[in-house]
């Protein structure tokens, strides 16, 4: 049985989500502040934290910023208002794993917090992955090649992850976007190519990462 934190200071939406969850069959635990909330979330375990973005005390930009720091493999899905597309890409640009908009349809919700929950690396069986010499742990998300620790920011991360485990075959710009950032629309930004060339950097080569013409990006498998 999972176990999610759902930080919501506004008293209807957080007995909503908390009832949708628990309805589901997930233990729930509600904060009603960003500083409770954060709080929680260091000194407890949870498979998911779900966050508003506008908290009292501190903020939920400030929440997930600190929590990324302390804890960067917490998942963690923003349900928040905000309408603007460049703000939602920020908050995925920051660490979470995905958002979704006020207002929202239960079931929406609830298939979001279980597809975000599956997506969790879960056993010892499954924590490596390895092409080459480049080797993930996805427990702790942190990249070596070759041995050498690479520091990737973990939107990169979850995207040389995609590409590897899906090494040889290409992939699209649409399904990137869908699996890396948990975007069902075309945001209207190069964001995927702007990660890529920065992946691409921090690599021993930039050419372990192919650019597939008309179709996306495939990891090249030597």
């Amino acid at each position: 049985m999972g176990r999610v934190l759902v930080i919501e200071d506004d008293d209807r939406i957080g007995r909503l989500v908390t009832r949708a969850l628990e309805g589901g069959g997930l233990l729930t635990e509600r904060a009603c502040s960003g500083t409770a909330g954060l709080d929680a979330a260091l000194r407890r375990d949870f498979d998911l934290v779900v966050l508003d973005l506008m908290l009292p005390g501190l903020d939920g930009h400030e929440v997930l910023d600190r929590l990324r720091a302390q804890r960067p493999e917490q998942p963690v899905l923003v349900l928040s208002a905000v309408p603007e597309i460049s703000a939602r890409v920020a908050v995925l640009e920051a660490g979470a794993a995905d958002f979704l908009g006020k207002p929202f349809a239960v079931a929406e919700l609830v298939a979001r917090v279980r597809a975000r929950m599956r997506a969790a690396p879960a056993g010892d069986g499954g924590r490596w992955l390895q092409v080459g010499p480049v080797q993930l742990d996805l427990h702790r998300r942190r990249a070596t090649v070759a041995g050498a620790r690479v520091e990737l920011p973990l939107r990169e991360f979850l995207l040389l992850q995609h590409l590897m485990t899906r090494a040889g075959r290409p992939c699209s710009r649409d399904e990137l976007l869908a699996d890396v950032w948990g975007l069902h629309f075309d945001p209207g930004s190069n964001v995927v190519d702007v990660s890529v060339r920065r992946l691409r950097g921090r690599l021993d080569r930039p050419d372990r990462i192919e650019t597939v013409r008309g179709v996306g990006y495939a990891y090249a498998v030597d």
